[in-house]
């Protein structure tokens, strides 16, 4: 009786052991289930739409970086010197005077002003390196960094770079935490990042977004550029600051935004940590950036070029313009030609071919192929180094005495300032009550001849003038372009004693 209990016993668990089985291994296939009966494995859907799965991973952990870049985030307040046209009461007597007596104008009253300008800054090494933004200290008289530790610095300047709005600060201080700098060729377009600055004042505001795009140029910003685009909020007080990636590095310094209403809409505008490095390390170095030149106007190429040039693809650079006397004028380039390679690399586009021309040093031979008449040929170029502003425009302190500041008109210069004579000495500054100006000479004036010789550059008429002792008579040619028009007129001035 006992082995029958047992028995049956033993089977009723048996069946509950096998019912069980059967339930979990082979459920019914159209059983229904509830939105709340979901199970919580993540989909593609719940991915793209932010699911807290990825937001919980350390690498995307938006306070800690916060917190690690706070210390190395600095806000910059610097002073500004500029001289702009001072008004005055009797600027309406003078355009009289100009419009009927023919007393010539432009003898505008020139004034310092002081301006201050904010905006942000970030320590990129522990004995006091600071990058920040060109525009930002630019005729700077003296600029002051304030820590999130509550320290005030006075900056030293050690260089600036207008061609990429770079700055480099240096204050007297060790020990300091700094930002490294990461990789931005890695940085991927939907990527997070985070932009730390002091917009409109508010200190060591993060604002968060994505990579919305790279290599984007800015129509009438920088000579050079490949932006990072950004929709994390950027707006007036952020210029100079990181954008930060989520391993904490910086692949971006904040620069610009696009804004009718001069805002944030969701566009800004960061440069490349790599491009940065490269200015950086000059900037320290030099003082100053060197880049190569090659002396050619590039354009982008078009879907009509390419049909008529007969193109395989809009990849490379259509030469607009071949400025006389530059590297690509000794070589051989023609107006035409299209760019599709410098030493070995591809050219992708007009700006690409103006930074890798950039990063080749002065003095080294460069291979370029190009397609001429759709043959391919290869030109080699001697690079020489860019001309900078400061090398075009050194005013020439010799016609002093006579109130004339001048400097040599080259071919760039009259095509920035939209001159048709391309040569000769250009009148920059004529100072009010003096000789030159009461014989009614102009800024803007170009000196062809004095004292019956042909001047071509500033030397030229600077040791003409040196000869002449007070009192004695410098006879001058100049050419005056107005609009469409230009005249050749004779202004006869005496040395004064």
């Amino acid at each position: 009786m006992k082995k029958v209990a047992f028995i049956a016993l033993l089977s009723f668990f048996l069946g509950i052991l096998i019912a069980a089985t059967i339930f979990v291994y082979f459920p019914e296939k159209n059983s229904p289930r509830s939105f709340l009966e979901e199970d919580s494995s993540p989909s593609l859907t719940s991915n793209l739409l932010a699911s807290p799965s990825l937001q919980s991973k350390p690498d995307l952990d938006f306070v800690k970086i916060a917190d690690k870049l706070a210390p190395a985030v600095v806000q910059i307040t610097s002073v500004r010197v500029e001289k702009r046209r001072a008004p005055s009461m009797w600027d309406d007597f003078d355009d009289f005077w100009d419009r009927f007596f023919n007393i010539p104008r432009g003898r505008e009253r020139e004034k310092e002003y002081r301006s201050e300008a904010r905006g942000t800054g970030f320590f990129i090494s522990s004995d006091g390196y600071i990058i920040t933004n060109h525009h930002l200290v630019s005729n700077a008289e003296n600029v002051t960094i304030s820590t999130s530790l509550d320290k005030e610095y006075k900056a030293e300047v050690v260089g600036s770079d207008s061609n990429t709005d770079i700055a480099l600060l240096k204050v007297a201080d060790k020990e300091l935490i700094f930002a490294d700098l990461g990789d931005s060729a890695r940085l991927r377009v939907g990527e997070w990042v985070l932009a730390i600055g002091n917009p409109w004042g508010l200190e060591h505001t993060v604002t968060a977004g994505i990579v919305s795009a790279k290599g984007r140029q800015v129509t009438g910003s920088l000579p050079l550029q490949d932006f990072i685009q950004t929709d994390a909020a950027i707006n007036r007080g952020n210029s100079g600051g990181p954008l930060v990636n989520m391993k904490g590095e910086v692949v971006g310094i904040t620069s610009m935004i696009y804004s009718p209403s001069g805002g944030n809409i969701g566009i800004g505008f960061a440069i490349p940590s790599n491009l940065a490095k490269k200015v950086v390390k000059q900037l320290k170095e030099k003082g100053r950036v060197i880049r190569g030149y090659l002396g050619i106007v590039p354009q982008a190429i078009t879907e009509a070029d390419k049909e008529y040039f007969k193109l395989k693809s809009k990849r490379g650079a259509l030469v607009a313009q071949v400025e006389p006397d530059t590297p690509a004028d000794k070589a051989g380039f023609q107006q035409a030609d299209v760019i599709t390679e410098i030493n070995g690399q591809p050219v992708k586009n007009d700006n690409d071919l103006r930074l890798k021309i950039a990063e080749i040093e002065p003095g080294t031979r460069a291979e370029i192929k190009i397609i001429r008449d759709g043959k391919e040929k290869i030109l080699t170029a001697k690079i020489s180094e860019f001309p900078t502003d400061e090398a075009e425009v050194p005013s020439a302190s010799s016609g002093k005495e006579l109130g004339l500041e001048y400097t040599t008109l080259t071919p760039r210069l009259a095509r920035r300032y939209g001159f048709r004579t391309e040569e000769g000495v250009i009148i920059t500054e004529v100072t009010r009550y003096s000789e030159a100006d009461r014989r009614g000479v102009l800024a803007g004036d170009i000196i062809l001849e004095a004292n019956r010789k042909k001047v071509f550059e500033a030397n030229d008429l600077e040791n003409i003038i040196k000869k002449l002792k007070p009192g004695d008579t410098l006879m001058l040619v100049i050419r005056r372009e107005r609009d469409r028009d230009s005249v050749e007129l004779i202004k006869t001035l005496r040395i004064p004693e």
